[in-house]
């Protein structure tokens, strides 16, 4: 598919088969995430995958009872890792590069889901203390940025509006 199907064929999907993700497709999504530019080629950002069940409910819970997080079979954690970026870039690293290299690693995963037949949502809505305390352990330098659900609708998928936004 060229570049334009891709992006008009990723969508947000919140209800997704009981169904594995071949080890291959989620190799090639985690792939993916490493090739997005990131301020200095830092890559301040880290991705947890989550496949244990208890860890998807504790997300699920984090991300105000959005319980479709339960359903996917990979949960991907992306977090902006401050510390990553403040030696090059000072403050400015620290609040807005690594949240920056985070998302751009996010989009990238997400359209590397769609390139493989999967399906993903954006979860940016959740409390960040309850996301952070899924995983123990967690470095206070790690600032949750999106969770990211992966796997093969159940539903029927609705194609995004036309609606152009763009200003010239």
């Amino acid at each position: 598919m060229n570049f334009r199907e891709l992006i008009e064929s990723r969508h947000s999907c919140r209800a997704f088969e009981k169904k594995a993700i071949e080890k291959e497709k989620l190799q090639f999504i985690l792939d993916a995430t490493t090739f997005a530019p990131s301020a200095g080629n830092l890559q301040a950002y880290t991705v947890d995958v989550v496949v244990d069940e208890d860890c998807k409910r504790k997300l699920a819970y984090a991300a105000h009872g959005q319980e479709f997080i339960r359903q996917a079979p990979v949960v991907l954690v992306f977090f902006a890792v401050r510390e990553w970026s403040e030696g090059k870039y000072g403050v400015r690293g620290t609040v807005l590069y690594c949240v920056q290299d985070a998302t751009i690693a996010c989009t990238y995963a997400q359209l590397a889901a769609t390139e493989v037949g999967l399906s993903s949502c954006w979860v940016g809505a959740f409390n960040e203390n309850l996301v952070e305390a899924y995983r123990q352990g967690i470095k206070w330098s790690w600032c949750p940025v999106a969770i990211l659900p992966i796997g093969y609708a159940s539903a029927p998928l609705f194609s995004p509006s036309k609606v152009s936004r763009v200003v010239v």
